[in-house]
């Protein structure tokens, strides 16, 4: 990867929704040789894809919790089977294993205090090999969907 490859990716990262030839125009190519570039780091697997960044209080989901969880075990199926289970909660937005205790840094959204109670109570502390769930209210974001530092 080179500086114009590290141009094109700080340039996406900012806007994903540019044409080829503003970006081309932006990082000095011209389009073919720009197409080549973003085609070749999204077969890397650098670029793993473009999104919408949306506004979860614009859709209602005004309550936000940090859950940390602590398993039972942490024998490989018993990690296998609890991060399995997790795509099946749509209101996880974020999961992080860590390393010591807890285990696991979950970033819960949900529409008010009612719903995560339910979700907590329904789904959350039904997931495999849980041992201990604790909650941490978001009080504020103050850094988010923050670009890398290229």
């Amino acid at each position: 990867m080179d500086r114009i490859d590290r141009m094109i990716l700080a340039e996406l990262h900012h806007d994903g929704r540019l044409s080829l030839t503003e970006l081309a125009e932006r990082v000095g190519l011209s389009l073919s040789p720009c197409h080549r570039r973003v085609r070749a780091l999204e077969e890397s697997g650098v670029i793993l894809g473009y999104r919408a960044v949306l506004a979860p209080s614009e859709l209602g989901l005004n309550f936000s919790a940090m859950v940390f969880v602590t398993l039972r075990e942490v024998t490989r199926q018993a990690v296998a089977d609890f991060e399995a289970a997790l795509p099946e909660i749509s209101q996880i937005v974020e999961a992080q294993r860590l390393f010591g205790d807890p285990d696991y840094l979950l970033h819960v959204i949900a529409k008010d205090l009612p719903a995560y109670q339910q979700l907590y109570d329904e789904q959350l502390s039904a997931l495999p090999n849980v041992q201990r769930l604790v909650s941490t209210l978001v009080m504020k974001r103050v850094i988010h969907d923050r670009v890398l530092p290229l």
